[in-house]
């Protein structure tokens, strides 16, 4: 299996393939602690590599998660499987079971795959993981024919011992023969290099399978299996097979063990679209961002307002994301956001049901806010949450939800009353509350002027819809109903979603948020729904709620308070990403490669560590001014390093490539395997956009004139393991590809059923129709620049020879695989 990019181009076309993946619930599932419960959390894996983790449950068999994630995958992808597991504190996680679903699976189902499934339990055998590098061919001369197997070497193989090392060998075994390699010790990159010879009987060939199995040796009991590949013979007679193949398990059994393990409830969905060159969806993109050059034409009819009408709720926030990228990238989105809203507010008779809706306009401030305004949010509330999920206090007013039990830990005389409890939550909600509100009031200066400007627009056209009088409050709303009830409030509910935490709340903590939540969602409804509502017993809140109002109005009639009266005037920068804003930072190890080998416990230093999109950044403490960074755009793998090759476990290696073209590598430790994943994932998500990113690298150290991973002698031999930059998670704060995103678009277009239009290829416009509307009609516009994304797609696939993004085939009843050749590979230092 070859390293491919997740856009693999091919012959100027490019191939894009995601995976939306949501891990919703688990039903019945097994206790594993004393208690007679679980603590569990999933694991997503795609072909063997952890690409995600939800939050742990705490105390419980029937577990909500409803965490969602979409992967960028390589085109060649073959497998999906999310393990549940049981947190332990003490040694290590129990695994309850998994649900394993293979490419063709999901892309059967046009909807994907949607419900629930039955946990099936996790056996060693059947858990392999690596490649086998083979040279299969037999001569044509000579009598009895030969069949030669040329072992070369194997990586990436499942550590076995409890030096996460193994003992490898390899068997090969056909026609009632079998021969194996050399033992190779202590390793997880055996390099055999032996040619095998089985003799051929004639008549053999029809219906014989060669086996190729890959073992660990051990002295003492029975050795364990590491994976296996199968190539029919007559292949082999008929043409050489060489190449890197992936190890497969044993045929699962069928048996079904739900009723032991409990059940999954899974959303996967996958998608693959044909992206081409950029020049061909110009005339779209053209067309998109025409109503918006163009302000004083008609709004209906356009291609937005097509789109607009066409894209259906489940895919409204993906298409609101890249429309407001594009519109960004161009320096439009203010302009894009008042097209959308003035085109609602037109839309809207009774103003308070104004955006309430998750239309596309909705969508896109949302958006808009999440991509602009992450920073912000994370100045105003990331002090008072790291506060509440540090202090851990127990909150409740609902009388039907508190539990005296666990008030103890308020005071040292026993439990409380009903109404301490109350008065003591009381009192540290209006702390928290008031803390929240204090930072928002105050961010005034903080808030980015972009969002300023589309704030002060949003409440010009609102005033112009409903200027009465009667209806003075709804210039109000209009902003805080976007700024409280779809930013702040959510953010507090969730910080997780908003990066505000690594992990989600407890219950008790997530409770706190909850309460807090709903607070700030009544000061977003400027108070009018309050004594409304079917929770009374939050009613002890409302006198410290209305004097809140009048604060956060000052607030907003301050917000929009900028230069500049028209949308997009002044020089707002269309930035995307900020450079200073942190996106983690906590104390972490560290020691360089090529430090002394004396006293190797001692080699890692303690340093604090700060992660944004352009260094990596540590010293001796937050407040030490001298300070060491390694570059975002300098780092060319970012992988984990092999148990057993530091004294300490859970440590990670960044290889960076300095001026000079010299790599360097920096090792890391983490306290945790949680903590490892979240710092790999949050660089290797940083540095997702860089180009010349290795291959392969060593995931072991040069100690004592040799790799600890493929014990090779040279410091400068090509890395023995391949790198995991093929697969990553998709998020809002990803950099826009244009034509990926006009795909999309074109795909909706197409999808919901626009009519095709009649003519000859490249009739679409190509500049812009503004002065006088040279264009002709939009509708016919539109439809001949679908219909030339449609010639262009139709070529594109006849030379790649097929109708679209083709699946991998079905295997065939006795598995085999397809080699596909090495990748080039770099040396690592």
């Amino acid at each position: 299996m070859d390293s491919q990019e997740p856009t693999q181009e091919v012959a100027g076309v490019a191939r894009a393939t995601s995976l939306h993946c949501r891990v919703v619930e688990g039903k019945d599932l097994p206790a594993k602690d004393v208690s007679g419960s679980s603590d569990p959390y999933c694991v997503v894996k795609v072909d063997n590599e952890v690409v995600a983790r939800t939050a742990t449950v705490w105390k419980s068999l029937n577990p909500f998660w409803g965490e969602e994630y979409t992967l960028r995958l390589p085109h060649g992808f073959r497998s999906l499987a999310v393990y549940v597991l049981d947190e332990d504190t003490i040694g290590q996680d129990d695994v309850i079971g998994k649900v394993s679903l293979s490419r063709q699976q999901i892309s059967a189902e046009p909807r994907g795959v949607d419900g629930w499934l039955s946990l099936a339990p996790v056996d060693p055998d059947e858990e392999v993981q690596g490649e086998i590098h083979l040279e299969l061919w037999v001569p044509e001369q000579g009598h009895p024919r030969v069949l030669r197997c040329h072992l070369i070497e194997a990586r990436d193989l499942a550590p076995r011992d409890p030096s996460g090392t193994s003992d490898p060998f390899a068997r090969v075994s056909c026609c009632g023969q079998t021969l194996e390699t050399a033992v190779i010790k202590k390793t997880r990159f055996p390099r055999w290099d032996e040619v095998l010879e089985l003799e051929l009987a004639e008549g053999e060939l029809g219906e014989a399978v060669l086996s190729v199995e890959v073992w660990d040796w051990d002295i003492v009991g029975k050795n364990d299996f590491l994976g296996r590949v199968e190539f029919p013979l007559d292949t082999i007679c008929m043409e050489p097979t060489k190449g890197w193949f992936q190890l497969l398990p044993f045929p699962s059994s069928t048996e079904d063990h739900g009723a032991q393990l409990g059940a999954l409830r899974l959303a996967v969905r996958l998608v693959e679209d044909r992206v081409l060159p950029l020049s061909y969806y110009q005339p779209l993109i053209q067309l998109l961002t025409e109503p918006i050059l163009c302000p004083d034409q008609p709004t209906a009819g356009t291609a937005l307002a097509v789109l607009e009408e066409v894209t259906s709720g489940e895919s409204r926030e993906d298409v609101a994301t890249k429309l407001v990228k594009i519109f960004l990238g161009q320096g439009l989105a203010v302009p894009f956001l008042d097209y959308l809203t003035t085109r609602e507010l037109a839309r809207t008779t009774d103003p308070n049901t104004l955006f309430r809706s998750n239309s596309l306009a909705s969508k896109s401030m949302e958006q808009f806010m999440k991509v602009v305004g992450l920073p912000y949010l994370h100045q105003v509330l990331k002090p008072v949450v790291n506060r509440i999920f540090e202090e851990k206090k127990y909150v409740e007013l609902d009388p039907g939800k508190i539990e005296l039990s666990r008030s103890r830990r308020i005071s040292f005389k026993g439990s409380l009353s009903e109404a301490r409890v109350r008065e003591s939550s009381l009192e540290l909600l209006k702390g928290y509350l008031g803390d929240i509100v204090d930072a928002i009031v105050g961010s005034v200066e903080m808030c980015p002027l972009l969002m300023r400007v589309a704030f002060k627009q949003l409440r010009r056209r609102v005033e112009e819809r409903f200027p009465s009088a009667q209806h003075e409050e709804v210039r109000y709303f209009s902003i805080s109903g976007f700024l409280f009830l779809r930013f702040f409030a959510p953010a507090v509910l969730t910080p997780k979603l908003f990066r505000l935490r690594e992990q989600h709340a407890e219950p008790r903590t997530g409770r706190t948020l909850l309460l807090l939540a709903k607070a700030l969602q009544s000061i977003g409804n400027l108070g009018l729904q309050l004594g409304q509502g079917k929770e009374p017993w939050m009613a002890p809140l409302h006198a410290f709620l209305l004097p809140s109002v009048t604060r956060v109005k000052a607030f907003l009639d301050s917000l929009v308070m900028v230069e500049g009266t028209e949308a997009g005037e002044g020089t707002v920068p269309p930035v995307l990403s900020h450079p200073s804003a942190t996106i983690k930072e906590g104390y972490l190890h560290t020691r360089p490669a090529g430090g002394s080998a004396l006293l190797p416990r001692f080699a890692f230093k303690k340093r604090y560590f700060w992660l944004s999109s352009e260094a990596l950044t540590y010293s001796k403490s937050p407040e030490w001014q001298e300070r060491c960074s390694i570059p975002v755009r300098w780092m060319r793998a970012v992988e984990r390093v092999d148990e057993g090759t530091f004294p300490h476990p859970h440590v990670m290696q960044i290889v960076a490539q300095d001026g000079a073209g010299q790599l360097h590598t920096t090792y890391i430790q983490c306290k945790s395997a949680q903590e490892l994943w979240q710092w790999l994932w949050a660089v290797r998500q940083a540095s997702s956009a860089n180009e010349a990113m290795l291959t392969t690298c060593h995931p072991g150290t040069f100690r004592a004139g040799r790799w600890t991973c493929c014990l090779q002698p040279a410091c400068t031999a090509p890395g023995c393991s391949r790198t995991h930059s093929t697969v990553a998670l998709g998020e809002w704060t990803d950099p826009l590809d244009p034509a990926a995103a006009a795909e999309t678009f074109y795909g909706h277009l197409r999808r919901t059923g626009v009519p095709r239009a009649e003519g000859p290829e490249g009739s679409a416009v190509s500049e812009s129709p503004c002065p006088g509307q040279a264009g002709g009609p939009m509708e016919g516009r539109l439809q001949a620049v679908l219909r030339d994304l449609d010639i262009a797609h139709d070529a594109f696939a006849r030379r790649d020879g097929a109708s679209g993004p083709t699946p991998s085939r079905a295997p065939a009843p006795t598995p085999t695989s397809a080699p596909s050749p090495p990748a080039p590979s770099a040396p690592s230092t």
